[in-house]
Parts: structure tokens; C-alpha cells; sequence
């Protein structure tokens, strides 16, 4: 992972506009955390300043890092969220959702739904097997990137 200033800025502004309040990065080697905090004054009329980004980088321990690999050799393929935005696991709130822990999926089918912005995006199957663990609730929140289930 490279750290130069205008990556570090890339990485500000996508907070800013995604309005995230932390976004966190890793490799084998370091991770890399950045956190948006809010500045609020109370006055007879509150207001709001200009939110500042103070980021971290720390080593990854040795012992995370083979927790980390082999937890996914276990786990299987990531399928992770490529917006921000509300889970849901079935189409509705009477059906039954579109896949299990134990449920074989193909390339293309449809696992979940992300509402982002009032519309409702139908996340597939960016590979083929069977799950082996959905790592989200329904209606929970998703960032980008974050890990939904797994496929083995």
C-alpha cells in the first residue's frame, strides 16, 4: 500500500462525499485507519464546522496475519458489498431470503439486496459454491468493501 499525500486525499474526500465516518485499509504488511470526526459548538444557534480526517497507520501483528489467512482458507471466497447502504437478505419482509448458510449459488444469482439512496441494488454471485457463512444481519448497515458471505 502506497502512502503518498494525494492517495491520503483521495481517501479523505471519499469519506467526505460518501459522508462515512471511518474507512480502514489493510495488506500483509500495515493497515491503515482513517476516521472522520464532527466538531459541534453548542450556542443559542448550534452549528456544525468542517469535520477534520486524522488517520493511523499501524503494523499488522505477525499472529493477525495468519489469523487472518486462515480464517479465509476456511471461510471460503469474500462476496463483499461494492456500495454503502441497508442489507437486506430477502426481497421483502414475508419472504424467505435468497440464500442460507449451506445453499449452493452460481455466478450471477441473486444473494442479497443493498438499498442505497432509496434504491434497491440486487447483489450477486461473483462465484460459484456453497455458503458457508453470512456475516451480516438483515437490515444492517453496510460499508463498502465489507464482507457479506462467504462462498466455498
Amino acid at each position: 500500500m502506497k502512502f503518498d499525500l494525494e492517495y491520503l486525499e483521495k481517501l479523505a474526500n471519499i469519506i467526505y462525499e460518501n459522508d462515512l465516518s471511518e474507512i480502514t485499509l489493510e495488506d500483509d504488511e500495515r493497515a491503515l485507519s482513517l476516521r472522520r470526526e464532527k466538531q459541534v459548538v453548542q450556542a443559542q444557534n448550534p452549528v456544525v464546522l468542517p469535520a477534520t480526517v486524522t488517520s493511523q497507520v499501524l503494523p499488522v501483528p505477525e499472529s493477525k496475519k495468519e489469523e487472518k489467512q486462515a480464517a479465509n482458507v476456511h471461510k471460503g471466497t469474500p462476496i463483499t458489498s461494492p456500495m454503502v447502504g441497508t442489507f437486506y437478505a430477502a426481497p421483502s419482509p414475508d419472504d424467505a431470503p435468497f440464500v442460507k448458510v449451506g445453499d449452493t449459488v452460481a455466478i450471477g444469482q441473486v444473494i442479497c439486496i443493498i438499498e442505497a439512496m432509496k434504491l434497491m441494488n440486487e447483489i450477486e454471485a461473483e462465484a460459484s459454491g456453497r455458503i458457508t457463512e453470512i456475516c451480516v444481519n438483515n437490515g444492517d448497515s453496510v460499508e463498502f468493501g465489507q464482507v457479506l458471505m462467504y462462498v466455498e
